[in-house]
């Protein structure tokens, strides 16, 4: 009992980072305002420019720094649209997903199912890995794993504890107030976007990195729209991205936990979704709605 329990635990904060690593990226683009419906396409361009990456140099960590890069360039267009331009962010955002799982299925075909000679190794933190039940769960894992949780809490304390925090949420409620009081808007906007779009390049490349260590057609499965609807269960705060990301990990993984008692294979592939639809539906009925509401200025251009 004690190895499924163990075996269950470390599946999950597997099949959790990729979503945590979404979700805040997506919760920064939001505070400052810009809806980014791309999270899907920004995945998938990183996961397969990772895994090429990583193929033609030998080092996940080039396949890493590729997607977090790409993730980053192909933001630059969602970016440049919606704020340069002033287009209408939902729209560009789908175009963006769209245009994302196009290219990453036309660039990953002739490598679909080959297996990466290379794989990120697991860090064992010393002493701590020592601890009875915690230590081979938390800290025998993948160096991503570190990052991801580094990033949520550093996150956290710039947006709630530090001025760039403060004018990243002024832009998001009210871009004029800030704008008058010296802040940058688009570029802060700017920034925020980019970033977000690295992180979920990051994500996309540890799901063919480290989650299957191959490519396949598809493999994002959704996971872009879960972190959206994350965003929003996380009430745009870095600190719950972290409840949200492992929660969902936990229904991945029952996926395959249910297969063994006769479970429907596609009604178990629906889990994730109907728990979203869940989460937010529970979520919209017992919080309060203040705290439910979205940035002000979501999705809205800035017009000086």
């Amino acid at each position: 009992m004690d190895k499924i329990l163990l075996s269950v635990a470390t599946r999950t904060l597997v099949a959790g980072t990729p979503l945590l690593l979404g979700t805040l990226g997506e919760v920064l683009a939001e505070r400052s305002g810009v809806l980014n419906l791309g999270v899907e396409g920004m995945m998938a361009i990183g996961a397969v420019t990772g895994y090429l990456a990583a193929l033609a140099s030998g080092s996940p960590w080039v396949g890493l720094a590729a997607a977090v890069a790409a993730g980053a360039l192909i933001s630059a267009v969602h970016a440049f649209v919606s704020i340069s331009l002033k287009a209408n962010q939902v729209v560009s955002g789908l175009s963006l997903s769209m245009l994302g799982l196009g290219t990453a299925s036309l660039f990953g075909k002739p490598y679909i199912g080959q297996p990466l000679p290379v794989k990120l190794e697991v860090l064992r933190v010393p002493l701590l890995a020592d601890i009875p039940v915690l230590g081979p769960i938390l800290f025998v894992r993948d160096p991503v794993f570190y990052i991801s949780v580094l990033l949520g809490v550093a996150f956290w304390f710039l947006v709630s504890r530090t001025r760039w925090g403060i004018e990243v949420r002024s832009v998001g409620e009210n871009p004029a107030a800030a704008d008058a009081a010296g802040v940058n808007v688009n570029g802060l906007r700017y920034l925020c976007t980019l970033l977000g779009g690295a992180l979920a390049g990051l994500a996309g490349a540890y799901l063919s990195l480290a989650y299957s260590n191959s490519w396949m057609d598809g493999m994002t499965a959704g996971r872009g729209w879960i972190v959206i609807a994350l965003t929003i269960f996380a009430l745009w705060r870095p600190a719950r991205a972290f409840l949200g990301a492992y929660l969902f990990g936990v229904i991945f993984v029952l996926q395959y936990l249910l297969q063994p008692l006769g479970i429907p294979p596609n009604l178990l592939g629906m889990l994730p979704y109907l728990a979203t639809l869940a989460v937010l539906v529970i979520g919209g009925l017992k919080a309060d709605h203040r705290n439910l509401a979205a940035p002000a200025a979501l999705s809205q251009p800035f017009e000086k």
